[in-house]
């Protein structure tokens, strides 16, 4: 019993591991490409994206399934016995762009999923991998992907290196002739000013101010829109990625 199931896993390493297209390490792919896919859609559908555990899955196994199709037609009608993984599979490379556009979200001028249209760009490359039957390789870079997507994250928190660039816009019912005091509250806050702009309209009056300012992911907004608002007579904030002048 314990001989033929000896044999049977010797059958099967053979399978999976030919460079010859057959049934086994056909199946045995789309497994794997399947599992890798659904750990890196698992984390990104954590995150809240819009692209999951099925898109991932789907995905990794669409690319393994190309690679698997570039080498078994030329070796059924060609004869070729490497076959000729670049045919079908180069498509690949040319039409997860499309995808990863679909994941990037851009509104006023504010872009969010550059990460989860990356993480689309390298599950298929994973896919690809898988297909050619280099399976430790899909592995680690799965791991590897998973290193960067949650440890990395995490670092970055941890030493607060998450600097983004905004917009603070606001509307004072006064034509304002200084800005000190926004300085100030910026600066309590430790945040960035790098510019500003003005813009005046008498007949109302009202100002209208767009500071460009540097500041940290855990920036508590609500606090420190109240102090701005004390410092002048205000209308209106608004907080943007995009100066509209």
């Amino acid at each position: 019993m314990i001989l033929c199931g000896a044999y049977a896993w010797a059958d099967f390493v053979t399978d999976i591991t030919s460079i010859e297209v057959n049934t086994v390490s056909s199946v045995f792919k789309l497994c794997l490409s399947l599992m890798l896919g659904c750990c890196v859609g698992y984390e990104r559908k954590r995150k809240g994206q819009i692209a999951g555990v099925r898109t991932f899955a789907l995905i990794a196994m669409g690319a393994t399934l190309a690679m698997i199709l570039s080498i078994y037609v030329p070796q059924e009608y060609m004869g070729l016995k490497n076959g000729d993984p670049g045919r079908i599979a180069a498509q690949v490379v040319t039409g997860i762009g499309f995808l990863g556009a679909g994941a990037i979200i851009q509104m006023k001028g504010s872009v969010r999923g550059l990460t989860t249209a990356a993480g689309i760009w390298i599950i298929a490359a994973i896919g690809m991998a898988v297909g050619v039957g280099l399976y430790w390789l899909s592995v680690i870079t799965t791991g590897l992907i998973l290193v960067v997507l949650v440890v990395m994250e995490r670092w970055e928190h941890y030493v607060h290196s998450g600097v983004e660039s905004r917009i603070i816009r606001l509307k004072l019912s006064v034509i304002a002739e200084d800005i000190e005091g926004y300085r100030e509250v910026l600066a309590r806050h430790h945040i960035h000013l790098s510019n500003v702009y003005v813009e005046y309209d008498y007949m109302e009056p009202v100002t209208r101010l767009n500071l460009v300012v540097l500041v940290r992911e855990r920036t508590d907004y609500m606090k420190l829109f109240a102090e701005l608002r004390d410092v002048k007579p205000t209308i209106a904030i608004s907080l943007g990625t995009q100066v509209s002048i």
